[in-house]
């Protein structure tokens, strides 16, 4: 029989790519976490994305959320939580671990599971540890689900400053005097540890950072000025990490540069300054996200200035391997430009300074997050 006379079924439009965007965890960075998902699910082009948000809550519990951006800023100066945006407060999402199969679950006690369907990419908006450090990223390569930024091993170095810090040695870049203080020498010889700090802080002065070694968003972070603070600076950062890194304040201007995977490569924003909050003793947590102090975009610096700070913070992103975007934090000394830092998920509010650059060098917010999206989705998982 033929069939050229029966009506023919319409051909089926082709199916969004489904974006996961997963926000929260367990680090101290929760409540920043869960502020930077809101921008980004306001940010995402429903037209041309499907878009599940999964909050993971301070225990750990992966949550189907609500997708109302509006919800998730920070309100009387408190951050949000995922508890406060999540659609049950029992059961929980599944992600699958066979690379041939993309179909996320959610189950909940006493109810068959739920099929939500496909994820195509997965977008990590998880700062610290257990989101930020390679551990989700991880999870993800054995999924098979291709992500935002970078991978396992770009991810630990970025989270580590110690091995951050090796690494850009190792490849030429310049970093500050500092020292490592790991949970067994601690817990070998206390006084013998703290001697290190102090021998350090006589070689390089007064005042020190403190921090946790393995954290971001300056929390856990003490400026110390003298010996006097020092036992309450280290309580502080061994708080949020076991492992601790102590600073030796460098004397410069404070200059950070963004980068962005592009189809052709990485390449550098303009620059920023961070000028000193004039209510805080330096940028710290409540300075960058509370009081929100501003920053200065584009930085005032010559032009061949801001070529060198530019060239060193592709060569940072290219040195730790990263991909997708990277901030680079530096200090502007009277002997060149000093790499503090890389933050492979930065800050990424609209207030934050990552999408504040890439807007004065002409990529708007939402276009960041379609690039993002879109070169993820170019990437394949595994090794690469």
């Amino acid at each position: 029989m033929s069939t050229e006379n029966l009506p023919q079924s319409p051909e089926q439009p082709p199916r969004k790519p489904r974006v996961a965007v997963v926000f929260g965890g367990r680090s101290s960075e929760h409540g920043i976490s869960v502020v930077t998902a809101g921008a980004v699910l306001k940010a995402i082009d429903r037209t041309k994305y499907d878009v599940l948000p999964i909050g993971i809550t301070r225990e750990g519990r992966w949550a189907l959320t609500a997708d109302e951006p509006e919800r998730m800023a920070i309100t009387d100066r408190r951050t949000p939580e995922v508890e406060d945006v999540a659609e049950s407060g029992e059961g929980g999402v599944v992600l699958p671990l066979d690379p041939g199969n993309r179909e996320v679950v959610v189950s909940e006690p006493g109810s068959v599971p739920k099929a939500l369907g496909e994820v195509d990419v997965v977008f990590p908006v998880l700062h610290g540890p257990y989101g930020e450090d390679g551990t989700l990223q991880g999870l993800l390569e054995l999924s098979g689900v291709p992500y935002v930024g970078a991978g396992v091993l770009a991810s630990a170095v970025g989270q580590d400053k110690e091995y951050m810090k090796r690494v850009f040695t190792s490849f030429g870049l310049k970093v500050g005097p500092y020292v490592v203080i790991r949970p067994r020498e601690w817990e070998r010889d206390e006084a013998a540890a703290r001697k290190r700090i102090v021998d350090f802080a006589g070689e390089h002065g007064w005042p020190l950072f403190v921090k946790p070694a393995r954290a971001g968003s300056s929390i856990g972070i003490t400026k110390v000025d003298d010996i006097a603070g020092l036992g309450d600076a280290i309580a502080e950062a061994q708080r949020h990490d076991p492992k601790i890194l102590v600073e030796a304040a460098l004397r410069g201007r404070e200059i950070e540069c963004g980068v962005l995977e592009f189809e052709d490569g990485p390449r550098a924003s303009v620059p920023a300054e961070i000028p000193p909050p004039q209510e805080h003793a330096y940028y710290d947590f409540e300075a960058k996200y509370i009081d929100s102090t501003p920053g200065i975009v584009p930085a005032p610096l010559t032009p061949e200035e801001t070529a060198e700070v530019q060239r060193l913070a592709v060569d940072a992103f290219e040195a730790a391997s990263c991909e997708g975007l990277v901030r680079a934090d530096f200090f502007l000394t009277d002997e060149g430009f000093v790499i503090n830092e890389i933050n492979t998920m930065p800050g990424f509010t609209p207030i934050s300074m990552y999408p504040q650059m890439w807007q004065a060098t002409g990529v708007t917010y939402p276009e960041l997050v379609d690039r993002l999206i879109q070169a993820a989705l170019r990437r394949p998982t595994g090794l690469r």
